[in-house]
């Protein structure tokens, strides 16, 4: 006879699997979509349209495809570096550790100048991230190792057939008269095993091209990439080095009488040895004028020639000059992983987007397909990632209806701001690139036809103040719906000064903080509780008057808890600081707080929060931040009517 009984609900099978992302809430119920209809297509599956289709199918977008017209995933070459930006929207998805444990952290940036006789010597140690960042590295690792963790984790979120290579795209067109509710009629040809080809057609809402510099995509929405076209040729080359050259492992930028490298240490590969990625100037630069040169002119035939020309011996061999007298080889036993040529080059599209004869963006192309730039920078995959990243909760908060009804023209002010906010950075990644470029192709000390003479001093300069561009970290989206900067510093609660050291700045990301959980005393980042799910949060940074059941603070709190379930269920999650030091028990605070955010309440540690944020702690503030962990305003304890105003002018309110 058993002594007891068990009874087990079939939801604790989900107690064993992996944690999964909470899908967003749907105010409406779902289009039916028969097949050959999708709410969402995107082109391409390199790392921005991977993690735009990823991030769609985690904020519960189901009827979702992906086209791209190689065969599978990346297996050489390409980009190789992501900046800290990148990695804490990585961490945040809970995807990052891999990346973290098997990847080449750069720490610092080694600075090699020649010498008056022949060979090179090491003039700095430069830290490679000189701004608050959770991580102060890049890390490179392998562009088809990232694309194959965001397959992987798409795999958790996405029916089997979402992703589908071996599919080129065609064209697209809109035809809203035979369906209004798909307007855009896609055409994808399909190869098959044995070669042949079947052209298909599919319907959407909305089409996202991520198919690269030579994107189809932006081609049929009759738009070009616009910019200038140097006549500086590199080569670049992966492969495991046999050297004596001391910073091998390091990154470097090394400038010497007989041109320039630049050292990317790579990862560890299967046979235990680590690559390393040269990029090497070619010295004999060709002196054309590219500024009135079209596409099939006799001066780019001539410098794709010389493109063509350029050989791998001739890389490695250039490398060796360069490094003279270190010596530099492949390892004996190894092969070259990879290698090309390239020619920089800054270019952009002067729109990312395209409408439908109501004037409603519809049409939208991210990464390489609307700006490309030169390696030097280390922006590869990480502005084009970052702009689906800002485009995905946009796409899902539109199509599960969750933002306010649109104005009478019928444009979204939300999807709106994507290219407003993101072709603003694609200028800034132009404005820098060619600078930067420009000046590393430039002799230290020389007289190069291109650039003017260059110090040592001007170019590590460049790279320093540069810093927070390139890491990603100083991203500032100007005013909009979703970012409302007070014009009046007097007004501010924020008495801080510097974004890049941490200070709170509406249109910047939220900087990670240490900070202690009341709850269970346990350290925490903060940045854990704004995981990329989609939702908005409010931080609450409490005044010392915390423990007054009158003061501001519990004011505050009281009426937050009260404004945030007029809002769809799930959408707005409350995480409040406090700065006190005596302890105190949860019967000292107002009963809405243990309830709305019980394991989102937290102590300062050493690192004080609200110094780092520039916040008094005697007055405290109120910070909304979006999505995608952007600032999106801020203001004093008092004014939670201005954090529903906010929130009303991004999410529907319940009637």
């Amino acid at each position: 006879m058993p002594v007891f009984t068990e009874v087990a609900s079939s939801y604790r099978d989900l107690r064993i699997l992996p944690s999964r992302a909470p899908a967003l809430p749907k105010l409406k119920a779902p289009s039916t979509s028969p097949p050959g209809q999708f709410e969402v297509v995107v082109i391409g599956a390199g790392p921005s349209g991977l993690l735009l289709t990823l991030l769609l199918a985690r904020y519960g977008i189901e009827s979702l495809v992906c086209f791209d017209a190689k065969p599978g995933t990346l297996k050489a070459g390409q980009a190789d570096g992501l900046q800290p930006r990148t990695l804490e929207v990585l961490k945040s998805l809970g995807i990052a550790d891999e990346i973290l444990q098997d990847g080449c952290h750069m720490s610092e940036v080694a600075f090699w100048n020649p010498v008056p006789t022949p060979g090179i010597e090491r003039t700095a140690f430069v830290p490679d991230v000189n701004v608050a960042a959770r991580y102060k590295h890049e890390v490179t690792i392998h562009q088809g190792r990232i694309e194959r963790i965001l397959k992987e984790n798409l795999d958790q979120y996405a029916a089997e057939n979402t992703l589908r290579f071996s599919h080129r795209f065609i064209s697209f067109e809109f035809q809203e008269a035979d369906n209004p509710e798909f307007p855009i009629v896609v055409k994808v040809e399909s190869t098959g095993p044995d070669g042949s080809t079947v052209e298909n057609t599919y319907r959407t809402k909305y089409l996202v091209g991520a198919d690269g510099a030579h994107s189809g995509v932006r081609q049929n929405m009759g738009l070009k990439l616009e910019g200038e076209t140097t006549d500086h040729i590199w080569g670049v080359v992966d492969f495991v080095a046999d050297t004596d050259f001391p910073d091998i492992r390091k990154r470097c930028a090394i400038h010497s009488s007989t041109g320039s490298v630049m050292v990317i240490p790579r990862e560890r590969i299967a046979t235990g040895e680590y690559l390393t990625r040269l990029y090497v100037q070619v010295a004999d630069d060709i002196n054309l004028d590219l500024d009135n040169a079209c596409e099939n002119s006799a001066v780019v035939k001539d410098l794709r020639q010389k493109r063509a020309a350029i050989t791998l011996e001739y890389i490695l061999n250039q490398a060796t000059r360069v490094l003279a007298p270190y010596k530099i080889d492949v390892k004996n036993g190894t092969t070259v992983d990879w290698w090309a040529a390239y020619q920089i080059g800054q270019r952009m599209t002067p729109k990312s987007s395209a409408s439908d004869r109501d004037g409603v963006d519809r049409v939208f192309i991210v990464g390489d397909a609307c700006h490309t730039h030169s390696p030097k920078a280390g922006q590869g995959m990480n502005v084009s990632m970052m702009d689906s990243y800002n485009l995905s909760w946009k796409l899902a908060h539109t199509l599960h209806n969750l933002i306010p009804p649109t104005t009478n023209s019928g444009k979204n002010s939300i999807l709106k701001t994507f290219e407003y906010e993101r072709l603003n950075v694609a200028r800034q990644l132009i404005a820098f690139d060619s600078k930067f470029s420009s000046m590393f192709s430039g002799q230290i000390g020389g007289e190069d036809s291109s650039v003017k003479a260059l110090t040592h001093e001007e170019f590590v300069s460049v790279f320093r103040e540069g810093s927070g561009f390139t890491s990603g970290c100083g991203i500032e989206y100007g005013d909009s719906v979703l970012v409302k900067n007070s014009r009046d510093r007097n007004s501010s609660p924020v008495t801080g000064s510097d974004p890049l050291s941490g200070t709170l700045q509406a249109g910047r990301r939220l900087l990670d903080v240490k900070v202690r959980r009341y709850a269970d005393a346990n350290l925490r980042h903060l940045q854990d509780d704004f995981p990329s799910t989609g939702r908005y949060r409010i931080l609450v940074l409490a005044s010392d008057d915390l423990l007054n059941p009158s003061g501001v603070s519990a004011v505050a709190l009281t009426n937050l808890c009260d404004i945030i379930p007029q809002f769809p269920s799930s959408m707005v999650e409350l995480v409040v600081l406090h700065p006190l030091k005596e302890r105190f028990e949860w019967t000292d605070l107002p009963p809405a707080l243990k309830k709305h955010c019980e394991m989102r309440f937290y102590g300062c540690v050493d690192d004080n929060a609200y110094q780092v944020y520039g916040v008094p702690e005697a007055s405290g503030a109120l910070v909304t931040v979006r999505p995608d962990g952007v600032v999106g305003m801020i203001d004093h304890l008092a004014a939670y009517g201005a954090v529903q105003s906010y929130l009303a002018g991004c999410l529907v309110m319940h009637s």
